[in-house]
């Protein structure tokens, strides 16, 4: 059999393209013929998996058409002719006389367990600022009445949320493409057996649509400029559009879209007569839907029955943008206020990357600086209900008094006896102190409840390299503390990571470097890194970055080495 592979992942999660690869090695062992070499387009990679994608694919109809030619009855439909529209929306004349968009697939009573079809409308409790006012980032604590929604959880699991957008891009995009939010219509699928978005409504009004599914507030991707390409009756703008839609417009794309993180809403805005043009029909075809979000369980059922609790950091961060930019979920969340009247949030709960040891007598080691924390706050509630000790945290944040979240909680378990906390406050004094220093400091600690106690050891946290640094302390306190060598420090870990007794968030981040082929040095993790990586030599595109100094490349080759056996 001929056949071709092609993986698409992200490169900043350990097991990348894990299935592509694993697929594509057992095809030649059972005596497949490749017709190409496997291809790994990677969502990390500044212009996307197009990068890879675009050549391959080229390559690839190259040799199917050489084998299996086109039929003579048949032709090819010219680029730039949009294929027919998945939906056609009827749009009605007035209003229906009864609606329930607002409970449509979510409810208050929930017939089984949450999902994604159907969730649960928690009502909002509090929504606190936990950071300082004159602390950089805002941070709240989000509580949540979950009575009657037959949710259940454990330490460790998720709660999924369903954003939606703001009402202020809702006016706005519906001003751009000359829509009248309150218009209802409803959405019949062109070709038999495609079923409607179970999230929509039948009928649905354009304010539903825009506010609940599509996520104009998101960085659009290149198959989105191709379609509005064949969709605009405006010379000037199409020409533009097919520009940034080729393979040869990647790097203007990047620069006009991915790196100011430009959204949908924007670019629609920047092209006027195409966005006044486009067909309704297209809507579902040319905008995403908007994806729920997932965040860290941050309570227990076992200390709060009626209430789930989640820690949201408040995305914003500007661009060359004059607007700042903002995460949909962690803004809309921020901005709901349970003391102006009732608040219904939809949400539902899934298992989490994180799994507690059963039995009473096994420590624990958490490690989760600033929001991280969170999943270990559930763990240590759940513990201490079910009167287990043995609980130890390294916590670390800028400022005692600025984010230290939960700090009266813990020095309270603390006196009780039920919790042993190691701080570290990276600002408040001249050398930055992070929860890897820590970890080192307590080396004989660490490896005495790793090897003579059987603790597991759980790391959370999005910081950008301190889980590397986590990592490599370890490896040194196995060194230093256990008397192992590099390589058997670096076995010992994985051996804990198969035996589930070192478990870190799934959602973290893998931070990678680029060797360079051709000048053998360390370079990255700038803004050119990615595009250099994939240039051929005298290709077009940005120059890469610069090699990293000496002493940084130095240090970088011991870590790797110390973790080479790691992933």
């Amino acid at each position: 059999m001929d056949f071709a592979v092609l993986g698409l992942g992200d490169s900043s999660y350990a097991k990348f393209n894990f299935v592509a690869k694993k697929l594509y090695r057992r095809l030649l062992q059972l005596g497949g013929s490749a017709l190409l070499p496997l291809c790994l387009g990677d969502d990390q990679h500044e212009l996307g998996p197009d990068a890879a994608v675009d050549p391959w694919l080229h390559d690839l109809w190259e040799k199917v058409l050489w084998l299996y030619p086109v039929p003579p009855d048949l032709g090819v439909i010219p680029t730039g002719v949009p294929l027919p529209s998945t939906f056609t929306l009827h749009f009605l004349l007035e209003a229906p006389r009864t609606c329930s968009e607002e409970q449509h697939g979510a409810s208050t009573d929930p017939q089984g367990p949450p999902s994604e079809r159907q969730p649960f409308l928690a009502p909002m409790v509090t929504n606190q600022r936990v950071t300082g006012p004159s602390h950089f980032q805002d941070v709240r604590l989000i509580e949540f009445d979950i009575t009657g929604s037959r949710l259940s959880f454990a330490a460790g699991d998720v709660v999924l949320i369903q954003p939606e957008n703001r009402a202020s891009d809702l006016w706005r995009f519906c001003q751009a493409l000359g829509l009248d939010p309150d218009q209802y219509f409803t959405l019949q699928p062109r070709e038999p057996g495609v079923p409607c978005p179970a999230q929509l409504p039948q009928p649905c009004s354009v304010r539903h649509l825009v506010a609940h599914y599509l996520d104009i507030a998101r960085v659009p991707r290149r198959s989105f400029f191709e379609l509005l390409a064949c969709l605009s009756p405006h010379e000037l703008e199409r020409e533009k559009l097919l520009q940034l839609s080729s393979p040869q417009g990647q790097e203007e794309l990047y620069s006009y879209c991915n790196r100011p993180r430009r959204t949908i809403l924007e670019v629609l805005c920047d092209f006027p007569h195409t966005a006044g043009a486009i067909p309704a029909d297209y809507l579902l075809d040319l905008i995403p839907l908007i994806r729920p979000r997932a965040f860290s369980i941050a309570s227990s059922l076992l200390a709060h029955p009626l209430r789930l609790q989640i820690l949201v950091a408040v995305v914003q961060y500007q661009t060359r943008l004059k607007e700042p930019r903002r995460g949909l979920c962690s803004s809309w969340l921020a901005s709901l206020d349970p003391g102006q009247g009732p608040v219904y949030v939809p949400l539902w709960v899934r298992p989490g990357g994180l799994t507690f040891p059963e039995t009473p007598d096994t420590p624990v080691i958490m490690v989760g600086p600033g929001t991280g924390v969170a999943p270990f706050r559930a763990a240590i509630q759940e513990r201490v209900a079910r009167d287990q000790t043995g609980n130890f945290l390294f916590f670390g944040c800028r400022w005692r008094d600025q984010d230290f979240y939960w700090e009266a909680e813990w020095l309270q378990l603390e006196r009780k006896g039920y919790l042993m906390l190691f701080t570290a406050f990276s600002r408040e004094q001249e050398r930055k102190i992070y929860v890897q220093h820590r970890l080192r400091e307590l080396g004989p600690l660490v490896w005495d409840l790793l090897d003579r106690q059987g603790a597991y050891f759980y790391l959370a946290g999005n910081a950008k390299c301190m889980p590397a640094d986590v990592l490599e302390a370890l490896v040194s306190v196995f060194q230093e503390e256990g008397g192992l060598s590099g390589p058997d420090a670096a076995n010992y870990l994985a051996r804990l990571q198969r035996t589930l007794r070192f478990q870190r968030d799934r959602r973290f981040p893998v931070i990678l470097c680029h060797i360079c082929v051709s000048c053998h040095k360390v370079h990255g993790l700038g803004s050119g890194w990615r595009s250099a990586r994939t240039r051929a030599p005298g290709g077009g595109g940005p120059p890469p970055a610069q090699a990293l100094p000496a002493s940084i490349l130095e240090n970088l080759s011991n870590k790797l080495w110390a973790l080479r056996g790691c992933f």
